[in-house]
């Protein structure tokens, strides 16, 4: 140090050394300046879409004869699409177009040409899966998704993709690479994933609705945390065709919508259900035993409901059941597990037996689809992610008939207490949403006890519709309505029949003095 400094002083009369410091301290001074202008301007950007998109773009929907029969279902309306689902390169995806439509007429085609060409003149889509390795390591396809055609056909514009957790394999949201979206509803806490973009865009009325992906609960869990309608159909009601496989006995593709109204027409296009059905009578049964695990007062639940279907014609009186004792008395095979034989003063330990099943078929499967990837590439990946990632792969497992064969059973069981007019009403999520970049407020039990309540639809295969009821505590509360696989028509008419009286119940509820919670919130101590 001693030698620059007399360095310096030697050569202080010399012009050019003040020239070449100068230039030297003009440079750090710009390029500081301009890192704080571009950190600046993302921190905009993200705050002036919430961080919910990965990227911008238009598909425009798919022309139509000259003159349409009647109003398309979801004309007018704008979707975003979470990073999972192909989207062609754009000159085969135009070329598709322009043989599909060229009998039509010839002023199609020149719309096709001179308009709808330029429209996807841009770089190919590449589908990210919420990692930089993967779409680095991965092409453009020139095939479309299902679903996307489907809703282009119909009528709906994309305007672009949206971020998730890594490899779909968390349910906070969070990406290390591409940053948390903006809980619109709760800033300070977590959005909730692995769908969290897609909950975000909505939640913030970017879009009208969204589409994600829920294998074990990424649907469910922003819906409830962004304060938002979020639907898991039926397992395999809608096509998986041209999405990224995580794990396929569980994975279904999902929406995210404001308006009761956007998430019933959304569901009539991709679940390609009769427009017309004759009515039936609605029996809401209430799992009790899962309303004492949820840390929201049965008031603002359970009291909610009850009063909303009172005022509507068609609803038998609602019942209650034990849900875990019953799942433990009709899902046999899950004795294997050695965790429902202990602790049944409120049977949960069948659910927590249940939800294991549901988490280690998960990572057999991705397993399956995505060793040779993740241990040729060794993807950057989040800590979190990378744990379970790791766990998944390293992981031998033994005894897989079984996993299925619980998933068997219980889709048996539900349809059986469900019937053909049944919903089963439990509360999405029984935590509400953790702090952002507070792991502590994500331990194993957080894991473990949302798990419990999702592992219902997931491993029976059912459909599963969350409903936001309002706040409690500064953060969004919702309940879920759950039903056989196969009755999503069925579920989502129901939704959207009980939708404003129970807002207006919710609006009662919280003008009113709070009830006694008579049974009690369930203690942690209990689980």
């Amino acid at each position: 140090m001693s030698k620059t400094i007399n360095l310096i002083k030697a050569n202080a009369s010399n012009p050019k050394v003040w020239i070449v410091a100068g230039i030297t301290v003009a440079g750090i001074l710009l390029l500081a300046d301009t890192t704080r202008r571009r950190r600046r301007k993302a921190i905009i950007i993200q705050r002036q879409d919430f961080g919910a998109f990965l990227e911008r773009f238009d598909l425009i929907p798919f022309p139509q004869p000259p003159t349409p029969p009647a109003k398309l279902p979801l004309q007018g309306l704008t979707f975003a699409i979470k990073d999972m689902f192909v989207i062609p390169h754009p000159f085969s995806f135009s070329l598709a177009i322009l043989l599909l439509y060229f009998w039509f007429s010839l002023s199609i085609f020149f719309f096709l040409s001179f308009n709808g060409c330029n429209r996807f003149d841009v770089k190919g889509y590449v589908t990210g899966f919420g990692n930089p390795d993967w779409r680095r390591t991965h092409e453009p396809s020139d095939k479309m998704a299902l679903v996307l055609t489907a809703l282009l056909q119909n009528g709906a514009k994309c305007v672009g993709k949206t971020v998730m957790d890594e490899l779909a394999f968390g349910i906070r949201g969070e990406n290390k690479h591409y940053g948390t979206p903006i809980n619109p509803k709760v800033q300070s806490n977590i959005p909730g994933g692995s769908s969290s973009g897609s909950a975000v865009a909505v939640a913030a009325e970017f879009v009208d609705f969204a589409l994600g992906t829920d294998t074990i609960g990424c649907i469910r869990i922003p819906a409830s945390f962004c304060g938002i309608l979020g639907f898991r159909p039926s397992h395999r009601a809608v096509s998986t065709i041209g999405l990224i496989p995580h794990s396929q006995s569980l994975d279904t593709i999902g929406w995210f919508a404001r308006d009761p109204s956007v998430l019933h027409r959304v569901g009539h296009v991709l679940l390609k259900v009769k427009a017309v059905e004759p009515k039936r009578e609605r029996r809401l049964v209430f799992a009790d035993d899962l309303f004492q695990l949820s840390k929201v007062t049965k008031q603002k639940t359970v009291y909610v409901v009850s009063k909303a279907i009172e005022k509507l014609s068609g609803y038998q009186p609602p019942q209650h059941i034990n849900f875990s004792q019953y799942v433990a008395s009709n899902v046999p095979s899950l004795k294997a597990f050695g965790q429902n034989s202990t602790n049944l003063q409120y049977g949960i330990s069948a659910l927590k037996a249940l939800s294991s099943v549901m988490v280690s078929l998960q990572s057999y499967e991705f397993k399956t689809n995505h060793e040779e990837w993740v241990k040729n590439v060794k993807p950057r990946l989040g800590p979190e992610i990378s744990h379970r990632v790791l766990a998944a792969i390293n992981t031998k497992y033994e005894n897989v008939k079984v996993l299925y064969k619980v998933g068997t059973e219980m889709r048996a069981a539900l349809q059986s207490l469900l019937k053909d007019d049944g919903i089963l009403v439990i509360p999405t999520i029984v935590d509400p949403p953790p702090k952002l970049n507070s792991m502590k407020d994500y331990s194993t039990e957080f894991h473990d006890r949302a798990c419990a309540v999702l592992s219902i639809a997931s491993m029976s295969g059912g459909c599963q519709a969350c409903v936001p009821l309002g706040n409690d505590a500064g953060c969004p509360v919702s309940v879920s309505f759950v039903s056989y696989h196969g009755a999503d028509k069925f579920l989502l008419d129901a939704v959207l029949d009980m939708y404003a009286s129970l807002q207006d119940q919710v609006s009662i509820a919280s003008k009113s003095v709070p009830l006694p919670d008579v049974n009690g919130n369930m203690d942690a101590s209990q689980w």
